[in-house]
């Protein structure tokens, strides 16, 4: 068997799809994108495409190795990211080959049902509570929230109290019995941080993610020992390089994303690293529907898995939802928050590729906003 095209597609809302065809008929789907430049990283599996044409599919480890390595100037999110879509393609087209979910080619499933969770509240988190009651009563058993919108280096104590009631309604809102987890996105600073996850330790947040932004990593040190609550990292760490110094650290759960960390394989590998370190894997993934099949074949293989991301029905998606480019939606039907086992072959989703090509004629040209504080000066978002 052998590749013969590799093409992208621009997906709204923000999205990048990729296809792999092979001679023998079988194709293979990736999502390789970085939110906001998409076209970057179009023209980056553009290059790397050279190197796949031709070439055996099922040599995913040896396309891996040489995709990454083979040029002089490597890493960073766009090459990661491309890489990543090709990877989850070939593992699609492996899957498919040998008549396999992903998840088989991986050593088998290790749960039989992969716990989700559902985002709540926008990039100003406003009415929380009502929206967490609301995903409560539809059957999920964890929610995700930002803490705030733009925020000061230091803030006043009134913003800070605003942070902590509302964590304190969303947790009054779901009860006991579910989980909290609470997005600081990298827009709180490390100093806002030591002060914020004290007053949040009461409300017991299943974990409290990007606690500090990845260029200070090293400063998660001192925030774990600052605080009990659980800290997880890693959306913005595309390697198991980028992983290893923070497993040192003492955080409790890793977030690689499999369209940004070098695809099904490399997400793979920097789960058992953090596994060595007793650290759990909670796969970031607010993207579409093939980068989510991606992560439930790796939730499913990998023994330390915690929890995982879904973007259905996320602030994000206007105009355009995941399972609009689906042709069996109910793939991803949750039950009582967990997703069930996926029995087709490959990624187990089937892309309806005239959705896809219907959309790719419009595209898109998605940017994230860029925030400034009162002063005009900027601030994270």
């Amino acid at each position: 068997m052998k590749i013969t095209d590799v093409s992208t597609f621009l997906v709204p809302p923000r999205w990048l799809f990729l296809r792999i065809e092979t001679d023998e008929g079988i194709t293979g789907w990736g999502e390789p994108v970085v939110e906001g430049r998409a076209e970057t990283v179009r023209t980056a599996v553009a290059e790397l495409s050279d190197l796949l044409i031709g070439k055996d599919p099922l040599r995913i480890e040896d396309h891996w190795q040489v995709l990454t390595r083979g040029g002089f100037y490597r890493g960073g999110p766009v090459l990661s990211s491309a890489v990543a879509g090709i990877d989850q393609a070939l593992w699609d087209i492996a899957g498919k080959a040998y008549g396999a979910p992903v998840y088989q080619l991986l050593g088998g499933p290790v749960r039989d049902r992969v716990r989700v969770y559902s985002w709540i509240g926008g990039d100003e988190p406003l009415e929380v509570a009502d929206r967490a009651r609301e995903q409560a009563e539809a059957g999920f058993t964890a929610v995700k929230m930002n803490a705030s919108g733009r925020m000061e280096p230091i803030e006043t104590l009134g913003r800070t109290r605003e942070v902590v009631d509302r964590v304190a309604a969303v947790r009054d809102a779901i009860g006991p019995d579910r989980d909290l987890v609470v997005d600081f996105h990298g827009r709180i600073s490390t100093a806002m941080s030591r002060r914020l996850l004290p007053l949040l330790e009461p409300l017991f947040p299943l974990f409290v993610e990007e606690p500090a932004l990845p260029e200070y990593s090293r400063d998660l040190g001192r925030l774990v020992e600052h605080t009990t609550v659980p800290l997880a990292t890693g959306e913005r760490l595309y390697s198991r390089w980028d992983f290893r110094d923070i497993l040192t650290t003492g955080v409790a759960v890793v977030q690689p994303d499999v369209s940004h960390a070098g695809g099904i394989s490399e997400v793979r590998r920097i789960a058992a690293l953090a596994e060595a370190h007793d650290v759990s894997l909670a796969p970031h993934c607010p993207l579409g529907p093939i980068a989510l099949a991606a992560s439930l074949q790796v939730a499913f293989a990998t023994p330390n898995f915690l929890i995982e991301e879904q973007s259905i029905g996320i602030h994000y998606n206007q105009g355009n939802e995941l399972l609009d480019y689906l042709v069996k939606p109910d793939v991803f039907r949750f039950v009582d928050g967990y997703a069930s086992v996926p029995s087709a072959a490959g990624l187990g989703i089937e892309i309806d590729e005239a959705a896809v090509l219907r959309a790719d004629e419009t595209g898109h040209r998605w940017r994230n906003p860029v925030w400034r504080a009162p002063d005009g000066s900027f601030r994270e978002w």
